[in-house]
């Protein structure tokens, strides 16, 4: 992998390292590929007209690959594991069962359930139908299972689902929004000195640091 400043380059990442971008900048070193990054700030470059082109949400992460827009970095590690095949990131497409479940899972009903409760967003008993989620110790123990029915998320065999999965989990257990299980901290030091993972940290850590 290298980041390079060629405005050529046909992979532009669009991140903040205060961001979800952390996520899709360890999908990036774990491809291996070379891509060209655009810092961002929150206050303004990310609300400017050009960006909102790109993202009209106005947020980070985005990728933009061959001029397509990719965002959401569930979308985005899914996309990079299809685009870029040779780093072995997406089980064969018969055996992705258990690959889209949980990957999609961790966007959808995780994500949701751990905001509301950062949120203290409490959901009624009455009110459980109606969210994807159900209730929060549900959806953990769903999530409970997963990482410790192998050794991966969909098997044995490391994939994109483990770089988002593992994300929320580390971040999750490190702010005490996601609560410490022993099958959670088993399975995130199994992902813990991947070099993707560590060399993306200190890059990320290296911009934050900077002043500004």
């Amino acid at each position: 992998m290298a980041i390079t400043d060629a405005p050529d380059c046909d992979l532009v990442f669009y991140t903040n390292p205060m961001s979800r971008g952390r996520i899709v900048r360890w999908m990036l070193e774990e491809v291996g590929v070379e891509y060209r990054q655009v810092l961002l700030d929150y206050d303004t470059q990310m609300k400017s007209e050009d960006y909102l082109a790109i993202n009209p949400m106005g947020k980070v992460p985005a990728l933009v690959h061959r001029g397509e827009v990719v965002t959401e970095c569930a979308a985005i590690c899914a996309y990079l594991a299809d685009a870029f095949p040779e780093a072995g990131l997406a089980p064969e497409p018969a055996a992705r069962a258990a690959y889209y479940r949980w990957l999609f899972f961790a966007a959808g009903p995780l994500e949701a359930a751990v905001m509301d409760r950062v949120l203290q967003a409490e959901v009624r008993r009455d009110q459980e139908r109606m969210v994807g989620y159900g209730t929060y110790e549900r959806t953990v123990n769903a999530m409970t299972g997963a990482v410790s029915a192998h050794q991966y998320v969909a098997g044995d065999r490391f994939s994109a689902a483990d770089v988002y999965v593992g994300s929320h989990l580390m971040w999750g257990m490190e702010f005490g929004s996601i609560t410490r299980r022993p099958e959670f901290e088993a399975y995130v030091a199994r992902l813990s000195d991947r070099p993707a993972l560590l060399a993306a940290k200190a890059i990320d850590d290296g911009l934050a640091a900077q002043p500004g």
